[in-house]
C-alpha cells in the first residue's frame, strides 16, 4: 500500500504539472486547448533526444519549456489571427505536432534507459537514492511552478488574462488587448505541459510518440476532481486543488489496477470519472430541487 501511494505522489505531481497547465486553458482562459495532446509529448521529444545525445538533462528541459510555449504560441495565432476556432486551431496545432514530434525523436520511441538523466545526477552527486529523487525532484518543480503561476496571476497582466477568459467584451472595453492574452495563455499553458512532458520522459526513462493521447482528458478529470474537494475560493486554492485532483487521480488509476482492471481500459475509466465529476454538480441541484 506504501508503494502505491508512493507511486501516485510521484505521477501526481509530475503529471500535476500538466494540470496546471490545463487549468490555465479550461479554467483561467476559458479556451478549449486540445494542442496539450501534441505539446505533452513534444517536451517528451524535445527532452528525451537531447538526453539521448548526451546532453543536460536540466537545460532539456529548459527547451521542452520553450518548444511548448512555441506550440501554444501557434495555436494562439491560428485562433486570434487567422480567426479560426479555438477548438480547431487546437486540433490543427495537435494534429501537426504528431509529424513534429516524429521528426524530433527520429522515430517513434526513445529510450533513455542507458542515458544520464537529471535522476542520475541527483543520485551520483548528492547521493540522493533513485526512489526519493523522484520525490524531492518533483516537489521543487512543483512548489516553484505552482509559486511563480500563484504569483503571476496576481499581477496586473495576470489580471488581464483572467479578465480575458471571464468576460472578453468587458475586458477589451477596459483596454485590454484580448487577443494578445489568449495567446499568451496559450503559450504558458502549453509551455507547462511540454515541461511535464521533458519531467516525465525523464521518470520514465522513455520517450514514445503516442504517450500524449488523452493528456487533456486526464489533465481536466485532474482539476474537476481538485475543484470538487476544495473549490476556487482563490488563485492559490484552485492552483493547489489541481495538483491534489492530480494525486486522486493517479491514486485512483493505481486502485483501478490493483482491482483487476487491464491498462487498455484506463481511458474508459477516465472518461467515465470525468464525466461522473462534470454531472454532480447538476445531480446535486436537482436533489435538492426535488428534496425541498
Amino acid at each position: 500500500m506504501l508503494n502505491l501511494f508512493l507511486t501516485s505522489a510521484e505521477q501526481g505531481l509530475v503529471f500535476g504539472i500538466m494540470a496546471l497547465g490545463v487549468y490555465i486553458t479550461f479554467k483561467v482562459l476559458d479556451f478549449p486547448d486540445l494542442t496539450v495532446d501534441g505539446s505533452f509529448p513534444l517536451g517528451a521529444a524535445v527532452a528525451s533526444i537531447i538526453i539521448f545525445n548526451g546532453g543536460n538533462p536540466f537545460l532539456a528541459l529548459v527547451l521542452s519549456l520553450m518548444a511548448g510555449m512555441i506550440a501554444g504560441f501557434i495555436t494562439g495565432f491560428l485562433n486570434t489571427r487567422a480567426k479560426i476556432s479555438g477548438l480547431l486551431a487546437g486540433i490543427l496545432t495537435m494534429t501537426a505536432l504528431y509529424s513534429i514530434n516524429l521528426r524530433v525523436m527520429g522515430q517513434a520511441n526513445v529510450t533513455l534507459l542507458n542515458a544520464k538523466t537529471m535522476f542520475t545526477y541527483l543520485e551520483e552527486v548528492l547521493g540522493i537514492p533513485r526512489r526519493w529523487g523522484f520525490i524531492s525532484a518533483f516537489v521543487v518543480a512543483v512548489v516553484v511552478v505552482k509559486i511563480l503561476l500563484d504569483s503571476f496571476l496576481k499581477t496586473q497582466l495576470g489580471f488581464a488574462l483572467r479578465a480575458t477568459g471571464n468576460n472578453p467584451d468587458m475586458a477589451r472595453s477596459l483596454g485590454i488587448n484580448t487577443d494578445a492574452m489568449k495567446t499568451l495563455g496559450l503559450s504558458m499553458s502549453n509551455g507547462l505541459v511540454a515541461l511535464s512532458g521533458g519531467l516525465v520522459a525523464q521518470y520514465q526513462g522513455f520517450a514514445d510518440i503516442g504517450m500524449g493521447i488523452g493528456t487533456v482528458v486526464a489533465g481536466l478529470a485532474s482539476v474537476i476532481i481538485g475543484e470538487m474537494i476544495i473549490g476556487e475560493r482563490s488563485v492559490g486554492l484552485a492552483t493547489f486543488a489541481a495538483l491534489l485532483g492530480s494525486f486522486i487521480y493517479r491514486l485512483s488509476i493505481g486502485i483501478a489496477l490493483r482491482l483487476g482492471f487491464a491498462a487498455t481500459d484506463l481511458k474508459l475509466l477516465t472518461t467515465i470519472l470525468v464525466i461522473i465529476a462534470l454531472s454532480t454538480p447538476r445531480i446535486k441541484n436537482l436533489l435538492r430541487i426535488a428534496s425541498s
